[in-house]
């Protein structure tokens, strides 16, 4: 099952997620609607409803893992699970590291959270480069490992970008100045084009 925007919002405050995530989710959702817009004019076969519910959730689990210093990913999966969004649970998975990724393969709703998760920083479109700085600053803390590991994935958020815009009619510059015409109308649970 694939929950509706409207029932992402009743999600979010059932788990009390914290304002400052409920708005990087909703600019990613923003992000994320855009290129899965494109990319379904261009044939892809992806489902909007999940790019909407999987970037609106793919959080979800962060609020309690600040409380309580456990991995917010493995918590957004399980709540998911014991709602019943599999589908939506599988996507949250790998919205911080995407496990698997071909090039030359269709196109996934996995791709397009993880991209647009990367290009947000708090509630901000910023480049990749931008991002990795910050969240190198943020968690490496001086630990070279784990700066390592991070530029690791940061290149493949950059594979994913090239085969992302391969089929778009936008550059990944372009990509904050066209989110603004993408409106976000919760009262109405819908998302749009303006």
């Amino acid at each position: 099952m694939i929950p509706t925007l409207s029932q992402c919002l009743k999600i979010m405050d059932e788990y009390k997620m914290l304002d400052n995530i409920k708005a990087h989710s909703i600019v990613v959702t923003k992000v994320s609607f855009l290129i899965a817009s494109f990319l379904l004019k261009r044939g892809a076969n992806i489902s909007m409803e999940k790019v909407i519910a999987g970037s609106l959730l793919h959080d979800i689990g962060k609020t309690e893992g600040l409380k309580t210093g456990k991995d917010h990913v493995k918590i957004g999966v399980d709540i998911c699970t014991k709602k019943g969004f599999y589908e939506i649970a599988d996507l949250i998975s790998e919205h911080v590291i995407l496990k698997y990724f071909n090039e030359n393969a269709p196109y996934t709703e996995k791709e397009i959270i993880y991209y647009s998760d990367k290009r947000v920083n708090h509630d901000k479109i910023v480049s990749l480069e931008e991002r990795l700085k910050y969240i190198i600053e943020r968690y490496s803390k001086g630990n070279k490992i784990v700066e390592y590991h991070i530029r690791e994935n940061f290149a493949l958020c950059k594979r994913v970008e090239k085969k992302l815009f391969k089929e778009l009619p936008f550059t990944p510059s372009e990509l904050p100045e066209l989110a603004q015409k993408v409106v976000f109308d919760p009262e109405k649970g819908l998302i749009r084009w303006e």
